[in-house]
């Protein structure tokens, strides 16, 4: 009955397993961000100027120091095997550092194309929209539509033998036409 019991049984959950999780301090992203920081310094001058006093103290004390104080006599082995070490390990770094960038750079490219699809699609709204007034005034009176009409209907009237006077041209004891006053209601007679 024990035996039964050790087979795997296919109606219940197997009870899980303990595995080994990485250390959460260094996740994927961080390990980037590291990588990133480490090949930006590479790429700076106080990099450059390190380096080079390093193996120049390197050279400078291997050559000229007495025999029994040297620790790399023999062509400097041992500095090259330094500094194929730290290539080995920078251009993996540089490498990684390149592809996040190029990550970044490809969200960025879709954010710009993203964006100018909206503007296209913006401003083919504001085209029509345009259009669509340039059709709406094209039937509305002008100004120099409204003079003309003005001028033909005052032609006409000067032709009938209307004359037409301005205010300004009357006089103080000229009255301009005055319509008939309206009877007066509580009186009921006309004034």
């Amino acid at each position: 009955m024990a035996e039964r019991e050790r087979r795997a049984r296919i109606d219940q959950p197997r009870e899980g397993r303990r595995r080994w999780n990485a250390p959460t301090m260094f996740t994927e992203e961080t390990f980037g961000v590291i990588s990133e920081k480490f090949a930006r310094y590479m790429g700076t001058p106080y990099f450059l100027l390190g380096m080079t006093a390093f193996v120049g103290a390197w050279l400078l004390w291997n050559t000229m120091a007495p025999e029994n104080l040297r620790f790399d006599p023999y062509a400097f082995i041992f500095l090259t095997l330094i500094l194929s070490l730290q290539a080995s390990y920078a251009a993996p770094l540089i490498l990684l550092a390149q592809n996040r960038q190029a990550d970044r750079d490809r969200v960025a490219l879709e954010q710009d194309r993203s964006r100018d699809e909206r503007n296209l699609a913006d401003t083919e709204f504001l085209t029509r929209e345009v259009a669509a007034l340039r059709i709406a005034l094209r039937d509305q009176a002008t100004r120099d539509f409204v003079r003309g009409e003005l001028r033909d209907l005052l032609d006409e009237l000067e032709e009938r033998g209307l004359v037409l006077v301005r205010r300004e041209d009357l006089g103080p004891t000229d009255e301009p036409f005055a319509p008939p006053s309206a009877p007066d209601r509580s009186t009921g007679s006309p004034t």
